[in-house]
């Protein structure tokens, strides 16, 4: 994730809606991605720094305060290109529910940046009812049966089906999720985590699925044709393969090749969003600068996982080597707690081919 810079010189940070420095009005511009200064204009437009172009408010923006996305003048919808996948918003009627129903809008966010920087194709289920991506925004079902005492009366299970990705609303409490972490006994669960995750999963669907590379997918990761209900019990009974490390990214990745992929994609993305961050800090390790994998070019006006492989994943060796050292410095977990076997590499590198490869 990068930064970006306001006409007065301040530094401005992807979720950023008001410069702190000089009051201006922000929005993040999807056709550029880029976080711009933005000025009033007329009919309820605003322009942007550059004065090139007119642009609207998201209706996230202006009423519920949980976007700071734009939309261009010409485009009817009133939803920005992130809110119009939302299939189902959190209840508002419950106040509490819009500060969590901010921090999932954050976290979704960050992954469709990443997905637009890599080419991916993002959908709409209004555009495209059969292959279009959609979100829900759950949670639990409370009822009071024995006096005060509430009970769970229905849990949501974060998770995708047929390109719709659901998260149970609790996730985005930090107790809560610190919680269900320790339960679970994970050694990492972020709200961002979960989106890029189960992104995995819509993805695998898009190209993977019935292509020529569900063969050599299938070398990788195993045969998806598994009964995923008994590989779910078997892994919550008995606990993952017991060398799970030598094979697997994590420990829920030896669940079954469908989540052995999406745990692998997930770290993908944390790879390269990641290092593109660090990049854009100019941070240097051993006097060897972090190389950005996400450049656009702009006489084939496309972005795409631009350096090589090898390179991006020395790069991630060092950089996670100094930042969990600097965690441990400052009494917090490892950042990056895992390692990644000579399997998990070369599983990585598949998932690095079918994005760069993706003719979208």
């Amino acid at each position: 994730m990068k930064t970006f810079t306001c006409l007065c010189g301040n530094t401005l940070n992807f979720q950023n809606s008001v410069c702190v420095n000089c009051n201006a009005s922000l929005g993040f511009l999807p056709d550029t991605l880029k976080v711009s200064s933005i000025y009033p204009a007329k009919n309820d437009c605003f322009h942007d720094s550059s004065n090139k172009k007119l642009y609207r408010k998201c209706k996230n923006y202006t009423v519920h305060n949980v976007c700071n996305w734009m939309i261009p003048a010409d485009d009817p919808n009133e939803l920005c290109a992130s809110c119009r996948l939302n299939v189902v918003i959190p209840n508002l009627e419950k106040p509490e529910n819009n500060k969590l129903w901010f921090r999932m809008e954050q976290a979704k966010r960050r992954l469709l940046y990443t997905l637009f920087k890599l080419n991916l194709p993002v959908v709409d289920r209004n555009t495209d009812p059969k292959k279009g991506l959609g979100f829900s925004f759950l949670e639990n079902q409370i009822e009071d049966e024995y006096g005060n005492e509430l009970t769970i009366k229905e849990y949501v299970v974060t998770g995708h089906s047929s390109g719709l990705i659901t998260l149970n609303l609790n996730e985005a409490e930090p107790s809560a999720r610190i919680e269900m972490r320790e339960q679970m006994n994970e050694q990492y669960r972020t709200l961002i985590g979960h989106f890029r995750h189960e992104s995995g999963h819509y993805y695998w669907d898009l190209l993977v699925k019935d292509t020529p590379l569900l063969e050599e997918f299938r070398e990788l990761f195993g045969d998806e044709r598994l009964n995923y209900t008994f590989a779910l019990n078997e892994y919550y009974r008995n606990g993952p393969n017991l060398n799970w490390q030598d094979i697997w990214i994590s420990a829920y990745a030896s669940m079954h090749p469908w989540e052995d992929w999406a745990e692998t994609w997930a770290h993908y993305l944390h790879m390269v969003d990641t290092l593109e961050t660090a990049h854009n800090y100019q941070l240097s390790i051993s006097n060897q600068q972090v190389e950005n994998p996400l450049v656009k070019y702009d006489h084939v006006d496309t972005t795409y996982t631009a350096i090589s492989f090898t390179q991006l994943f020395d790069d991630w060796c060092r950089l996670t080597k100094a930042i969990n050292a600097i965690n441990r410095s400052m009494g917090h977990d490892d950042a990056y707690p895992f390692v990644i076997s000579i399997s998990a590499l070369n599983k990585l590198r598949f998932v690095h081919n079918v994005i760069k490869n993706a003719a979208f």
